[in-house]
């Protein structure tokens, strides 16, 4: 009996085309009545945005874990700007050759070099407050450029300069030393003496000025080794082992890097490394977010059932809506506008719940990390263009999602409407 009262009222609107009240819908309306279903239809409405948000929390989730990845990978490779435009270049040991001033020279005349910082390498005998003195098998006499050039940063205090020249000790070389490797053997003094090998198998023993440490390398990979400026040895160096050579900018690293080789030096470029480790976290990235999207891709299709079904349930609401004289774009622009709003909600959710997981995936790896004597480690990181491209794709997908019932409600008729229902 209702049904019938129902067909009768709504025959009687269709025999009277003149009491359409409204022409069209603002977004506003749109925007006030695509809310509504929160209020007629609250659980369903909710799980649906629940489910998007698991999709879309799965999505950030993996993808900030592959940036923190490739942000750790290549942070590490890279810890100075100069460093990535640098290689380093030396003799392979069976060919018997050192790199003299000679050598230095012609090379710093080619046009893809900006600078040369030269690396002198022999066995040292350190001694730190008047203490016993120890061998230092590597004592590295270097230009302050080397710190930059090479991205070698002390953990503890900082790198020496031409005005303040000073020394940087592994902390294996403080074992050596029987000292631990801490805040407090900054400024502490330093003195001792370098051995330059001669042609004929002895050694010049050449005396290193007294000295601060200025700084201290906490890898435990790093070997015994010390770095100390030209200006603090009796004799400089003439025969290098090695030297890092800047290239004017980051276009000509490769083209340095080959005439390097060609010349017959073995060449070591961050770039190389950089690229390789590039490569390998861009796929890891691709893998994980592969299974993100495979998450995402189950919330679209609940999505898209929650549509159908509301759309199902709404056909005599659009045909009285219609008999009132909205017209086919206000109804499917109402239905699309559901959707989006849904799915812009299911985004925003989402971005929270993967960056609150990866946040509190962070605390605890931190807080391990620092009670094992380690640094402060974030292995999740959302890049903020990536949370908004997020969104954009949220809507995106509710589009996407709510087009087919929009499309076929705004072709329903208000006397098949009613028929139907």
């Amino acid at each position: 009996m209702e049904q019938e009262d129902k067909t009768a009222a709504a025959q009687e609107i269709l025999d009277k085309p003149e009491t359409k009240q409204f022409s069209g819908l603002s977004m506003w309306d749109l925007l006030k009545l695509s809310l509504r279903v929160f209020r007629t239809k609250p659980t369903r409405t909710i799980l649906t945005i629940l489910g998007m948000s698991v999709g879309i929390g799965t999505v950030v989730f993996f993808v900030s874990l592959g940036y923190g990845l490739q942000y750790i990978l290549i942070g590490r490779l890279i810890t100075s700007e100069d460093s990535l435009i640098t290689v380093e270049a030396s003799y392979p040991s069976e060919s018997g050759k050192s790199i003299d001033l000679d050598t230095m020279s012609q090379i710093r005349l080619q046009k893809e070099v900006d600078n040369i910082s030269p690396v002198a390498e022999f066995p040292g005998e350190m001694s730190i407050g008047g203490g016993a003195p120890g061998i230092i098998p590597l004592t590295r006499i270097i230009r302050p450029t080397y710190f930059t050039y090479s991205g070698t940063t002390p953990d503890i205090g900082k790198a020496w300069t031409d005005t303040e020249p000073g020394v940087v000790l592994s902390s294996q070389a403080l074992k050596l030393l029987g000292l631990k490797a801490d805040q407090s053997i900054v400024g502490r003094e330093v003195t001792g003496k370098a051995y330059y090998p001669k042609l004929d198998g002895s050694t010049q023993e050449v005396d290193i000025s007294a000295l601060k440490i200025s700084g201290v390398i906490t890898d435990e990979n790093e070997p015994p080794i010390a770095y100390i400026p030209y200006s603090s040895v009796s004799i400089e160096p003439t025969a290098f082992k090695s030297m890092l050579v800047k290239a004017k900018s980051i276009d000509l690293v490769v083209s340095l890097r080959d005439s390097l080789e060609k010349d017959g030096f073995l060449i070591n470029a961050k770039i190389d490394l950089v690229n390789q480790a590039t490569k390998i976290t861009n796929a890891i990235t691709v893998a994980l977010m592969v299974f993100g999207v495979a998450a995402l891709t189950v919330s679209a299709i609940g999505m898209f059932n929650t549509m159908i079904v509301g759309f199902l349930e709404r056909i005599y609401e659009v045909g009285v809506m219609k008999a009132l004289g909205a017209t086919d774009a206000d109804i499917k622009h109402l239905f699309l506008m559901e959707s989006s709003v849904i799915g812009l909600l299911g985004g925003a959710t989402g971005v929270v719940l993967g960056m609150t997981a990866g946040a509190g995936l962070n605390f605890l790896m931190s807080t391990l990390s620092q009670k094992l004597g380690s640094k402060a480690l974030s292995l999740f990181i959302t890049p903020s263009w990536f949370i908004i491209a997020v969104l954009v794709l949220s809507v995106f997908i509710g589009i996407v999602s709510g087009f087919w019932p929009a499309r076929n409600a705004s072709l329903l008729s208000p006397r098949e409407a009613f028929v139907r229902k």
